[in-house]
């Protein structure tokens, strides 16, 4: 791969009119050529895909690389159909402002270039950066809030001159606890680090429990690992309290109620412990406070635990005896089970079951979250947290948690009552001013954020400047002082590891950039030159941040860990190379957590965490009822339990607005699933319009019927909130509550009622 001339460039560069990161446009052929991308869409498969593009430079085909070991030549169905949204006809290609004395509110799908105007690049970065440096002057750079996640998850797009910039400015930190920070504090609160077992070794199981895990529903290059385990005679057991795509063709659906995941797994621990099923020999070398666990656990009898999940006892001995007695039995933990406000021990002690077992020391067994700690990037190069030493404040800003949006954009600042806003992790939020800017990319929170009504009075006020980067209008855009057109992951160049595999992947810029378009690495670097910010690395190129998060030495070789073999010229050429110790699988295996020390404060897997008890929260596992749960008080005004689930075919809330996608979910994001007693009993029948609602707010869905949900439990999809008629979504009745680990929101601890509309 070539380095880019380093020649001095001049303070701002007026955007070129393609090839946004400055990178050198392929030569013009007759014939067609076949690029290497990656997927950059927020799933744990990442896949490597193939990019066709004709001799006019306009992709005409994605298709999955049949050489990478993972993808396998297939991609999901989102995906396969990714050129609807690169070319639809509807997308941002332009700078737009809105116009003088239009009101920010949501605007009806259609009808939203009614409120904007197009402007140039130029006029629309230095108006920007005039206004931040306005802001900043008048209330203090922390007034100032950058607002983004995983709308691409590759090193540079999510988070490198976005970073530097923002550190520089001094603008407030974003606690990124939207998806995955719950789950992920406490798998390392028990490991140390996020490994699990690789993807390829899934075939070799004999019983794989999925938990929480729609495998074929968003892990789809998982599948075929676990249809081939089961040609060979595995079986496949789903606890989830929906009937998901993958519950479906389960061997054993186990549809407990929603957020008792700790009991069940604690229940199991029980039945493990008291029929001698542990592996002692490993537990003694490998773990740290095994007795102090086992103790707990004898608290949770099957009866006991039956009565929380709406099991039988039966079936928690039976579930019990079944994993531990199966060899290798392979774990699939995934991200919905610690969106409860017990989250945080629910995956602490579903991640402890492979240990009590010893199930680790199998090839085909142990568990996986997330294998993403096996990629070491060098973020302090890339991110430049140092900037902030240079910032107005001198230091690092004060954080504050996405999770918490709609107190941030509306209490922060003006009412110290409340009590800290924000998670364990950041103990200053309150301290400061009130956000006046948000700059949001990457994501789209007037959808995705939880507490949708109190989101949406923040977006509404007439002092917040808000920007927007983004490919459509979305329920965000709507209330944007400016949107900025950005690029999908065929216009510009990232590296990217996984959370779901153990593959670094480059993916090469395929096509120009459509229209103006924009990458976020050219964006933040322009904004910064417009700024003033005089420092070089705001001109770094893609290739020079991919050097510097490969930590390339002067023998071209990356000096990251794991990563010793990885050259920019192999990555070139080969798209994507294993991570050293997943090389050669077949005479090597990968067994994590086989081996001491580990990166705990023991050295050891920790069944009972010191460092939690030091923060005041329960050492070990326990199952706590929600605030919001049929255990509350609050179930007695609001009895039934709200799953808010993701369609299959949207990734949170993109591919939402494209016609070929909305075609298979329009309807079930409009539908409210009850189970038939339920809807007896409020005299509602199929088809019937309802009323959804809660103290934060209110939702009309149609009903449908369904013997799939447990009694008590009510069921509804995410969608875009302008394209339900009332301009809401599902998220109008969550709360900005957190969970007990991480500071993570809790989507599933709400109660509401339902009543005919």
């Amino acid at each position: 791969m070539r380095i880019q001339d380093a020649r001095p460039k001049p303070a701002i560069e007026t955007p070129r009119p393609a090839y946004n990161d400055g990178m050198a446009a392929p030569p013009a052929s007759p014939a067609l050529r076949i690029v290497h991308t990656v997927c950059s869409h927020d799933c744990p498969d990442s896949c490597a895909v193939l990019v066709t593009v004709n001799a006019e430079g306009r992709a005409v085909k994605v298709e999955g690389d049949p050489s990478q070991p993972v993808t396998r030549g297939f991609l999901c169905g989102k995906v396969a159909k990714y050129l609807d949204r690169v070319y639809a006809p509807d997308r941002v290609l332009y700078p737009l402002r809105r116009k003088t004395g239009v009101a920010k509110r949501p605007l009806p799908r259609g009808q939203e270039h009614e409120a904007f105007e197009r402007v140039s690049w130029d006029e629309a970065l230095d108006a920007i950066a005039a206004r931040l440096k306005e802001i900043s002057d008048r209330y203090g750079s922390e007034s100032i809030l950058p607002y983004s996640y995983a709308g691409t998850i590759g090193v540079l797009g999510y988070g490198s001159m976005d970073r530097r910039f923002f550190h520089r400015l001094g603008a407030s930190q974003l606690d990124r606890t939207i998806c995955s920070e719950a789950g992920g504090q406490a798998w390392l609160s028990v490991y140390g680090k996020k490994l699990g077992t690789p993807t390829e070794d899934f075939r070799l199981a004999k019983l794989i429990l999925a938990w929480g895990a729609n495998i074929h529903g968003n892990n789809i290059h998982l599948w075929p690992f676990v249809e081939e385990a089961r040609r060979n005679g595995a079986r496949l057991i789903v606890i989830d309290p929906y009937r998901t795509r993958t519950a479906a063709v389960a061997d054993w659906h186990i549809a407990i109620r929603p957020g008792t995941d700790t009991a069940l797994a604690l229940g199991m621990m029980h039945v493990i412990l008291n029929e001698a099923l542990e592996d002692r020999a490993y537990i003694a070398e490998m773990t740290h406070g095994f007795e102090r666990l086992a103790e707990r656990a004898r608290e949770y009898t099957p009866e006991y635990v039956a009565h929380l999940t709406g099991m039988t006892a039966a079936e928690v001995e039976q579930l019990a005896r079944e994993y531990a007695t199966t060899c290798p039995a392979a774990l699939r933990l995934n991200y919905g089970v610690q969106r409860c406000e017990n989250g945080g021990a629910a995956v602490r002690a579903i991640a402890m079951l492979p240990a009590l077992t010893g199930a680790w020391k199998d090839r085909g067994g142990g568990a996986q979250l997330s294998t993403s700690g096996a990629f070491q990037w060098d973020e302090k190069a890339v991110r430049r947290p140092d900037l902030a030493l240079a910032s107005p404040l001198g230091r690092l800003a004060r954080t504050v948690n996405m999770s918490e949006l709609g107190r941030a954009l509306t209490e922060l600042g003006r009412d110290q009552k409340n009590g800290k806003l924000g998670s364990e992790r950041a103990t200053q939020q309150d301290e400061g001013p009130a956000v006046h800017a948000l700059f949001v990319y990457n994501s789209n929170p007037g959808a995705i954020a939880p507490n949708h009504n109190a989101v949406q009075r923040g977006l509404e006020r007439d002092d917040l400047f808000t920007v927007v980067h983004d490919l459509f209008f979305t329920d965000t855009t709507d209330y944007a002082d400016f949107i900025l057109p950005a690029t999908t992951f065929l216009e510009h160049t990232d590296v990217q590891g996984a959370y779901g595999h153990y593959f670094v992947q480059l993916s090469k810029q395929a096509i120009e950039p459509l229209g103006e378009s924009r990458s976020n690495v050219w964006l933040f670097g322009q904004l910064a030159q417009r700024m003033g910010f005089t420092e070089t690395c705001f001109r770094d190129s893609p290739e020079e941040i991919i050097c510097q998060a490969l930590s390339i030495g002067a023998d071209g070789h990356s000096t990251n860990p794991n990563m010793e073999h990885v050259t920019l010229e192999d990555l070139e050429s080969e798209g994507h190379i294993p991570l050293a110790f997943h090389a050669d699988p077949e005479k090597q295996p990968f067994l994590p957590y086989t081996s001491l020390p580990l990166a705990t404060p023991s050295g050891k897997i920790e069944f009972y965490s010191e460092a939690l008890a030091a923060a005041g929260l329960d050492p070990l596992p326990a199952f706590v009822p929600a605030a919001e749960s049929r255990w509350s008080e609050t179930a007695k005004r609001y009895p039934l339990e709200l799953l808010g689930r993701k369609n299959d075919n949207y990734m949170n809330s993109t591919f939402a607005n494209l016609p070929g996608h909305r075609k298979v979910e329009a309807s079930s994001c409009r539908r409210l699933e009850m189970h038939p007693s339920d809807a007896q009993s409020r005299g509602v029948a199929e088809g019937d319009r309802v009323r959804v609602f809660n103290d934060r707010g209110a939702i009309e869905l149609t009903v449908k019927l369904s013997a799939d949900l447990p009694a008590g439990v009510v069921a509804a999809r995410l969608d875009w909130a302008k394209l339900h008629p009332e301009g809401v979504n599902i998220n109008a009745l969550t709360s900005e509550r957190l969970t007990d680990i991480g500071g993570g929101p809790t989507f599933y601890s709400v109660l509401v009622d339902v009543e005919k509309a």
